[in-house]
């Protein structure tokens, strides 16, 4: 009889390990099954950004590495510093920030100045302040449809190579085709992004945009017209009292992404540092930025 219940107890332990055995292997499945559902889903989003950064031929190489680490903080952080100093000077600071600039706006450690050149962190900070809300709305909407897919694909550095290019570049033509004109905004680095993005596509048109995708790149067109078009109205015809702010900036960052930024943004399944095209556009680069800090020093009205 103890032999028998010795048996019965074996039993029940072996079907109770056989059923914890199968719960086990069916969370297992469970897990999987979410993992592979977010897969999925995170290649679906993928897919669709490669669609609009990417020509067909590198398309599967950016698949099988796509991930989300890092995510694009290079473009949201710059988008949330420029919005933090708008707020700041549109509520704490004594002026119609909301509308145009101001006595506030215009006393900025972070403006671009024309008397104040020799603070040279000018060139760089005045992409920080912005000229009202419709100025600011059109640089963020602008930077993050089009900054965080390239982001995505590109990653931060390469990014943000491009954006500070087409920044110093504004403030560095400004000074020479505009050098008594104040600076403000980030629109330099916006159209940097794009002048390189829009190369691509130029280049190879039929393989980067999806069906009905020339809607969505009027639609972007159309909000680089009304940046423009606003950019033209405080350069020309601002109000006798107001400070009119200069629009080089949009013509020296669309250059500069066109040649720094389409050789950057092209070299996605290659080393940039040994593509030759890319050291051209530096070099070329950097005598124009050698001719402008000669020509502030020495040839500028504004001295």
């Amino acid at each position: 009889m103890a032999a028998d219940g010795d048996l019965e107890m074996e039993d029940v332990n072996l079907n109770m390990g056989r059923d914890m055995k199968g719960e086990l292997e069916e969370e297992k499945e469970m897990q999987e099954d979410w993992r592979s559902k977010d897969r999925f889903k995170n290649k679906k989003v993928h897919r669709v950004v490669s669609k609009w950064m990417l020509p067909e031929k590198v398309r599967r190489t950016y698949l099988e590495r796509a991930n989300c680490f890092p995510p694009p903080i290079f473009i949201i952080s710059i988008s949330l510093a420029e919005l933090a100093v708008f707020i700041y000077y549109a509520v704490w600071k004594p002026q119609e920030q909301w509308i145009t600039l101001d006595t506030g706006i215009l006393e900025s450690p972070f403006i671009y100045s024309p008397e104040k050149r020799e603070q040279a962190w000018r060139f760089i900070s005045y992409m920080l302040v912005h000229a009202g809300v419709q100025h600011i709305l059109g640089n963020l909407v602008m930077q993050l449809v089009l900054g965080i897919p390239l982001e995505m694909v590109h990653k931060g550095l390469r990014v943000g190579l491009v954006y500070l290019a087409g920044v110093i570049a504004g403030s560095l033509a400004s000074s020479i085709f505009d050098p008594l004109r104040y600076l403000v905004g980030a629109s330099g680095g916006v159209y940097a992004l794009m002048g390189g993005y829009f190369m691509n596509v130029l280049v190879n048109f039929r393989e980067m945009i999806p069906a009905f995708g020339i809607v969505r790149l009027l639609i972007i067109i159309l909000i680089v017209m009304l940046d423009m078009g606003f950019a033209l109205y405080r350069r020309f015809f601002v109000p006798a009292d107001g400070s009119p702010v200069s629009f080089a900036a949009h013509i020296a960052g669309g250059f500069a992404g066109m040649s720094i930024g389409y050789t950057v943004f092209s070299c996605f399944d290659k080393a940039l540092l040994k593509d030759p095209r890319f050291w051209m556009a530096i070099a070329a680069y950097f005598a124009c930025v050698l001719f402008a800090v000669f020509f502030n020093i020495f040839l500028s009205p504004a001295n």
